[in-house]
């Protein structure tokens, strides 16, 4: 890219991320105003409007880059505005978790950043829809839901790690695990009691490898369901996710697909979509194969546990 191409569209969450991170959206700025190009940046009022924003920049023929500042919840309604068009999308992740932003190889350092967008190197990213609601990363359902529904009744502004700390212990001693019947691909069914996962990464909250076989770009969702109806079931499916034994287990059904229906006779079952809260049983979900061109680091992997948990504590 260079500065005879167009503007860039510079679109970003105020409220997300703290203020090192914010520190990171300013210094990658002046970076591209130090070489010359145009930037034209717009602060988000809600995550609709940050998808909004995407479509209407995207609608401009001048335009030859949308770069996004926030969480997942921004990049994901930024990703859904660019559904379908030429235009490029640059991840800046500002967020507490970045799933998607870790899974294409980001971290906290502007120079990635940089890296990214000298780099050139441009990948197709599938979306999913659940009930019509687009998703970057992962689907989750029951457990995992809970966890994000309590998090999300008790946050004011930006959250951190320790945020989850006793949504998580409260659920692990409350959940019940409900009965779910899973319809894949209209040809099998599931039928079972546990905690399922949907989802185009294959790493999730602190670089669990949850999804173990999932490729963003290879035109299908991936689907993770542990067989579970206690603690200490739930215990040793945490223990073999972290060993990266899950996935071929016979307690553990994991499949690629293209369509995926999700039905529970317990009303109770709470959803989320990329980290905020999602919709209500039934859902029904569909793959979205290349519908966004993004630029990633060259040679970039996702981070793992190691290198998430690192930088949590930095």
């Amino acid at each position: 890219m260079n500065p005879d191409d167009g503007y860039i569209a510079l679109i970003i969450n105020p409220k997300s991320g703290s203020s090192s991170n914010k520190a990171m959206v300013g210094e990658f700025r002046e970076y591209l105003k130090d070489r010359g190009f145009s930037v034209r940046t717009h602060l988000t009022q809600s995550l609709t409007h940050a998808g909004e924003l995407a479509t209407r920049a995207a609608g401009e023929p001048e335009c030859m880059l949308v770069a996004a500042a926030g969480g997942d919840g921004t990049i994901r309604e930024v990703a859904h505005g660019l559904e379908g068009r030429p235009t490029p999308l640059l991840v800046i992740p500002t967020g507490t978790e970045n799933l998607l932003g870790n899974e294409l190889g980001f971290d906290l350092k502007t120079q990635t950043v940089v890296h990214a967008f000298e780099g050139g190197v441009v990948r197709a990213l599938d979306l999913g829809r659940a009930n019509g609601r687009c998703f970057t990363s992962i689907c989750g359902f029951g457990f995992d839901g809970t966890v994000v529904k309590i998090v999300n009744e008790k946050r004011k502004g930006h959250i951190n790690h320790l945020d989850y700390f006793w949504p998580l212990w409260q659920t692990f001693w409350g959940h019940r695990f409900p009965r779910f019947e899973i319809e894949i691909d209209g040809d099998e069914t599931i039928d079972g009691h546990g905690m399922l996962f949907v989802g185009n990464i294959s790493r999730y909250a602190i670089g669990l490898q949850l999804l173990h076989y999932a490729d963003y770009s290879d035109g299908l969702l991936d689907l993770c369901f542990y067989k579970c109806r206690g603690h200490v079931h739930l215990l040793k499916h945490a223990a073999l996710t972290v060993l990266k034994r899950h996935a071929d287990r016979p307690d553990v059904i994991y499949r690629k697909c293209r369509t995926i229906r999700v039905r529970s006779s317990d009303a109770w079952v709470n959803t989320e979509i990329d980290g905020d809260p999602g919709p209500a049983l039934p859902i029904d979900i569909e793959a979205v194969p290349h519908a966004v061109r993004i630029l990633v680091p060259p040679g970039a992997k996702p981070a793992g546990i190691r290198t998430r948990l690192l930088r949590m504590l930095s």
